[in-house]
């Protein structure tokens, strides 16, 4: 315990000594300090916070007062409060805690509005100081593992979560007006299906089975439809137990929606006027500067449309294989070390991971973007409707913005025994050690054998358009508590 805590904690003592309960039940707050500070001066103010300065000069203090919407200068006179009561105070608080103030607004002599304080209440000790002397916090790692100090510290950190808040309602809002339901699935599944990725096992005691933490909310999604839904979305978390990095984190908020008749075609026009929607009502500049992994800072433009481009001509362009014309991954793998170009696991992975991961590295990082790239080769999406222009590519784009995916979405497929196919193929590339492969759920492929209308399906990364819009760099910065090594574990 430091010298400061001990303080603190005599503090404490002395003021449950004076009879006065450092925590008390609640208190009546009539105004935040943003509605105080509106107030003409001479107005009666009762409002709370923390304390976030404290000057004492003498027989007046000035002190800062900071709650959710902003902070207030507030003063306190020896006169008004009398001597002993006065120097009381000054002995008892400290920065960091909260109380309750009541008075009214007046100006300084320097122009400053505050509040004069003519009575006040404790409502909160603080047996910790603040970091750094309020100079913000510094410290990446604390930032993240320690949230509530960042927050505390820095107004800018405060802002972009009230914006985080404010972009999911303006989501919400958007479906609402377009008459989506939104509903609920569940976080545990019997598979780990709906996208490539390595889930997260564990165990139900109760039933005693292994479950997985969804990677997708697609199939239960799409079940829905079948059960007789037409417009449905679902913002909620989903699990990936892979590695971490600006772009990636193992627990994600992921926004998804279905809606039936609709085509992939019909779902770029719905996002276009999604993303429009978004950026007036929150006001948002269309040209925003974003950072790349080579660290230049480039403007990327959301004006709607938006270009589009063919995936297979892209790696065609940028690799010199036409990956449609390989039957075999084993010809592609000889092509590509001809051509000098390493991938990842080449000689490990099936056709479908290696196409993926061949792309990732050579031409998704030297997209800026807003893109929507689109005809994608039929064993990337096993759950994607085959295109009837060329039955090996399906109806899948994904909209990327400075080398990052955001929006993945395609016309599903409805066709039970192609799906039943699909998934077999899967369960055969599992087999043989490619561990990123789609799960099997032959209980979806027995809903759709109920039938199913004609669907596009959606799904975006909340997070990472998020820190596009906020103008961030790492995911972290827009989860208010994203995933991280304890203390104990980091020391090891």
């Amino acid at each position: 315990m430091t010298t400061e805590e001990q303080n603190r904690l005599n503090k404490l003592e002395k003021i449950k000594s004076m009879g006065i309960n450092p925590y008390p039940q609640k208190f009546d707050k009539k105004q935040s300090l943003l509605e105080s500070f509106d107030l003409a001066e001479g107005k009666k103010v009762k409002t709370a916070g923390r304390i976030i300065m404290f000057r004492d000069m003498g027989k007046l203090t000035f002190a800062h007062l900071q709650d959710e919407s902003g902070k207030m200068q507030i003063a306190f006179k020896q006169d008004d409060l009398g001597k002993d009561k006065y120097k009381e105070m000054i002995k008892i608080l400290d920065m960091g805690d909260f109380i309750g103030v009541e008075g009214e607004t007046f100006v300084t002599h320097k122009g400053e509005k505050s509040i004069l304080v003519r009575k006040w209440t404790f409502l909160g000790k603080a047996l910790k100081p603040l970091p750094e002397k309020w100079h913000g916090l510094k410290d990446t790692e604390a930032k993240y593992r320690q949230r509530y100090l960042d927050l505390i510290s820095n107004k800018e950190t405060m802002d972009r979560f009230k914006f985080r808040s404010d972009f999911l309602k303006s989501v919400r809002e958007f479906y609402w007006k377009e008459k989506f339901y939104e509903v609920e699935t569940p976080t545990l599944m019997h598979s780990a299906t709906g996208a490539h990725a390595k889930p997260y096992v564990t165990h139900n005691n109760g039933l005693d089975i292994d479950v997985f933490l969804k990677i997708s909310h697609e199939l239960p999604l799409k079940e829905l439809i079948v059960g007789g839904f037409e417009k449905i979305f679902e913002i909620g978390k989903a699990f990936r137990n892979e590695g971490i990095d600006p772009s990636h984190l193992p627990e994600h908020t992921h926004l998804e929606h279905y809606c039936a008749y609709w085509s992939f075609e019909d779902n770029i026009k719905f996002t276009e006027k999604m993303f429009d929607y978004i950026f007036d009502q929150l006001k948002i500049d269309r040209k925003i500067k974003v950072a790349g992994k080579d660290g230049k800072v480039k403007e990327v433009d959301f004006t709607t449309p938006w270009k589009r481009i063919d995936y297979v001509e892209l790696i065609k362009k940028d690799c010199g294989v036409d990956v449609l014309s390989y039957k075999n991954v084993k010809d592609l793998v000889k092509d590509l070390k001809k051509k000098k170009i390493q991938v990842e696991d080449m000689d490990k992975i099936g056709m479908a991971t290696l196409v993926d991961n061949l792309y990732k590295k050579v031409s998704r990082p030297k997209i800026a973007g807003p893109v929507i790239l689109y005809n994608y080769p039929v064993d990337l999406q096993p759950l994607a409707r085959r295109s009837d222009k060329n039955p090996e590519l399906v109806e899948q784009f994904q909209l990327l913005v400075n080398g990052w995916e955001l929006v993945k979405a395609y016309s599903e497929l409805v066709d039970p025994l192609d799906q039943q196919e699909r998934f077999e193929e899967q369960a055969r590339l599992a087999s043989e050690g490619d561990d990123e492969t789609m799960g099997v759920d032959y209980d979806y492929v027995d809903a759709m054998k109920y039938g199913m209308p004609p669907i596009s399906g959606w799904g975006m990364g909340v997070d990472r358009l998020l820190t596009i819009l906020t103008q961030q760099e790492n995911l972290r910065d827009v989860v208010l508590f994203p995933l991280m090594k304890s203390k104990e574990e980091k020391g090891k």
